[in-house]
Formats: C-alpha cells, structure tokens, sequence
C-alpha cells in the first residue's frame, strides 16, 4: 500500500508540473504571439480582484482615482473578471471612433445576459446587431426622430405636463414619476402608435418598476452578481431584479400580441407596426434576424432607454435651476426675448439660444448619468496605445473621466454654462462632450433626446420658476447623485411658480 501510494505521489507530482510546463510555454507563445502586454493596474488579491479598492456604491469615483494614478489604460479587476478601463477624452475617443471596429462588441456580463440572450439594440452582436439598429435608425427617422413630427409629439406632451404640474398650487411635489411619464409618452408613441394618460394605473406602475430596476442595476448587490454570478444566484440578490424585468416584459409582450391582431400593413402606426412588417417581408427568406424574441427586445431597449435617461436629466435641470436661480433667471430672458408669450417653443429656436442650449448641455456634462457607459469587448486581440489586449476582454470606455477631464474642461467639477459659450456669447460645440457615448454604439436615440431635452426644459421654464421649498436654501440643495446605473438625483421636492 505505502509502495503504491508513493508511486502514484510521485505521478500526481510529475502531472502537476507538466501541466505547470504546459501552461508557462502557452503563455510564452500567447506573449510572443501578442507582441505585447496589458495595461498596467493595481495587483488583484485572490478572489476578490481589486474589489478592496472600489466603492461599489460610487465605482465612478474609484475608477477616476485609480486612473490618476494608472493614467489613461488600466487593467484592474473586478473579483475573477479581468477589466480594461479606459479613460480621458483622447484615449476614449481614439478607441470608439478611431478604432470602432475593435471595440465594437457588447461584453458578455452573467446579469445582461440572463434577462436579453443577447437579442435587441443594445446587447447584441455582429449581423444580428447591425440589421436590427440598421432597421431601428430607419425606423425611427420614419416615425419623425430629428424631423417637424416628432417636435409636435413632444409639444403635444408638453400641455398636459404643464397642467400637472400647475395643479400643485406651488405648493412642494416630486417630478420623479410624472417626469418619467411625460418622457416615456414620447417613446411610447413611437413604439405603440399611442400615449398613456399620467393616471393610468398599468402605465404607472410601468414607469415605477423601470425606475427601480435602473436603480437596482446599480446596487451593490447587483455589482456583486455579474462579479460572483454563481454564489449571487444562489443567494438570490436578483430576483426582485428579474421580478420586475419579467412585469415589464408582460407589458410589452401583450401590447405586441393586440398589435399583432389588428395588424394592418396600410395602417403602420408605430414602431411594432413596422417591425410586423418586417417580419412578413422576410417571411420566405430561410434566416432572418427578425424574429419575435429580438421584437421583444428591441422594444425593451427602446422603452428603458428611451424614458430613463431623458427624464433624469430634466429631473437634474430643474434640481440645478433651483440650485443656481441666477442660471435659471438667465435662461428666462433668452425665452422671452426669443420666444413670444403664448408660442411653444419649437426646435428651429436653439438657433437663436445659445445660453439656453450651453444651459442645457452642461446639465448633461455635469450630471454624467451615465458614468462607466456600457461596457464593451475586443472581438479580437487589439493593439492600443502600446498595450494588447486580448480578444473578449470587458472593456469600459469611462465616460466620467471624459466629461470630467481636466484637459477639455476648465471647471470640470463644477457646474458651468461657459463651457459652452465664446467669449461673444455664442454657443461652442465641444468634442469632449460625450453623454450619448460615440462611435458604433451610439445612443440610437441621441437626436429624440436632443429635442426632448430643448423642448421640455424651456417650455418649463417659459412657464415656471423653480424654487426649494420653504426652509430649504440653495445651499441645502445637494447635488451629489443616488446609487444606480443612472446617477439620479437623490430623493427631492420641487415647488413651481407662474411666470404669469
């Protein structure tokens, strides 16, 4: 027994070196092969990565100080998943617009995956991806994104906003679920044909559960999934998550289905009308890449995307205008000179508002809702900037340091319309400015939200004057952002005067 345990000891050892050999030489040969090397970042611990340097309730702010200390490349690690951060308007730029193609695919993160199997706008891949934002954009643009249609739908959501918000007497009300609302309504037109009335109790609970779901992604909890997914999913840190995403996918499955039976291809109303129509044009072809599942998907995007950030922004700008009441009074003298009382504004009238669009522009730099982007990979091994990086790599183009950095703005942290105005007054377009991404993927809807965002904030303000409520100073006003995907304000009340 001794004589036969001893033999196999010494065959476990020789096993285990001559794997241990192996793997040296296919390292050795993968270096050789790569020409190259990582980016630099902090030495992972095992198990937990670098996870001991990151504050899961503000990762943006950990990333922005490792990357003062790392530069503009960093690899760091987050639990067993190997990350390459990239950071600073010139390295982000020179990755998604410059080499587009090499970072051009959606990275492959344990909770996305389990709730969209890679279908849809914004997490799918290769041909599947190209043909269904090929068929989006096109659609879209019919459906009057960037055109005179569009601008109507917005202002026609405008009215009843503004009634709503007239029915609180000045007196303090949160714009949180109307805003979402009155935003949401938009997309909604394009997608369904229709808008939802703010009191509809199915639409409400909709827009509540979207909300939270952005806010849960966020979490730390949920961080920690698509770090640990196994032990997370054991312990079911996602389940009210998937709960939620299973209530909205319910919505949109039944909104498809009635579609569906009254589907008539003379009487196109919506994005799901012509998605429909899409599908009986291919329906002889052998594959297609539209099926029902990526028109499911297609419509989540779309709807998450197309209510969230939007409305979040708004949310911020009147949180700033009661902040900065000298910005807000400012912005108030542009309208009425450009603007006649009783007249909408219109989208021809940025043209002639340059304070307001600067206004507007910097709310969005200074909000940074999205601040760590959606991470992207390397469908290849790439070269950038002296370093490799090997092909499925995750790769976070951070947009935090490039709304932020201090090379493109003179006040970055610090909230400034001047960033965007000349010396003479004139609105400046900065390249720096990156809160829809760049490159490939693009916010799809970045022109709709561009319109929404001018049309909502100064027909708000051509209305209303936004202060705090009683006992609450500017000084009081925070504007430090909650935990989430999203950087939301955190939790507030509004009060809303008459201009007349």
């Amino acid at each position: 027994m001794t004589v036969l345990t001893y033999f196999l000891t010494r065959i476990d050892l020789l096993l285990y070196f001559t794997i241990c050999i192996l793997l040296y030489f296919f390292w050795i040969n993968r270096s050789k092969k790569s020409n190259g090397k990582m980016p630099p970042g902090p030495k992972p611990l095992p198990f937990i990565g670098n996870l001991n340097l990151m504050d899961l309730k503000k990762p943006h702010e950990s990333l922005m100080e490792l990357h003062e200390k790392y530069g503009e490349i960093f690899t760091i690690h987050f639990g067993p998943r190997k990350t390459v951060v990239i950071a600073g308007y010139s390295a982000v730029k020179d990755a998604l617009v410059n080499q587009a193609d090499d970072f051009g695919n959606r990275a492959e993160t344990p909770l996305f995956q389990l709730i969209s199997k890679e279908k849809g706008i914004v997490l799918s891949n290769g041909e599947l991806w190209k043909a269904i934002r090929r068929f989006t954009l096109s659609t879209l643009r019919d459906f009057g994104m960037g055109k005179k249609t569009i601008e109507a739908r917005i202002q026609d959501e405008l009215i009843p906003l503004i009634e709503n918000f007239k029915s609180h007497n000045e007196k303090p009300f949160d714009t949180d679920i109307i805003m979402n609302c009155a935003v949401s309504n938009v997309i909604c037109s394009i997608i369904f044909g229709q808008r939802f009335e703010y009191q509809d109790t199915e639409f409400k609970k909709l827009i509540r559960i979207v909300g939270e779901n952005e806010k849960l992604l966020g979490s730390p909890k949920m961080v920690m999934f698509n770090f640990f997914p196994r032990i997370s999913y054991f312990l079911g840190a996602h389940k009210q998550f998937m709960q939620n995403f299973e209530d909205v996918k319910a919505f949109i499955l039944k909104r498809i289905k009635q579609q569906r039976q009254v589907f008539d291809t003379n009487a196109i109303s919506g994005y799901i009308d012509a998605y429909l129509l899409k599908q009986e044009q291919e329906s002889t072809k052998a594959e297609t890449h539209f099926d029902d599942e990526n028109l499911m998907y297609s419509v989540l995007d779309l709807f998450g995307a197309g209510t969230e950030t939007t409305s979040t922004t708004l949310r911020w700008s009147m949180l700033l205008m009661m902040k900065y009441p000298e910005i807000q009074k400012k912005v108030q003298e542009e309208i009425r000179t450009q603007i006649k009382q009783g007249q909408m504004p219109r989208a021809d009238d940025r043209r002639n508002m340059p304070y307001t669009e600067a206004v507007i522009h910097e709310v969005q730099r200074f909000a940074n809702i999205v601040p760590l982007n959606v991470s992207h990979s390397t469908p290849n091994d790439v070269y950038f900037r002296g370093y490799c990086i090997p092909k499925g790599t995750e790769v976070i183009p951070f947009l935090t340091s490039v709304l932020y950095d201090n090379t493109q703005w003179e006040t970055p942290y610090e909230f400034n319309p001047n960033h965007f105005l000349d010396a003479k007054g004139k609105f400046v377009k900065r390249d720096a400015f990156m809160p829809f991404s760049a490159g490939r993927r693009v916010c799809v809807g970045e022109s709709l939200a561009k319109m929404e965002l001018f049309l909502f904030f100064t027909g708000l303000l051509q209305t209303f004057t936004f202060y705090p409520p009683s006992g609450v100073s500017r000084e009081d006003i925070s504007v430090k952002p909650g935990t989430g995907f999203l950087l939301f304000p955190l939790p507030h009340l509004v009060c809303a005067k008459l201009n007349y």
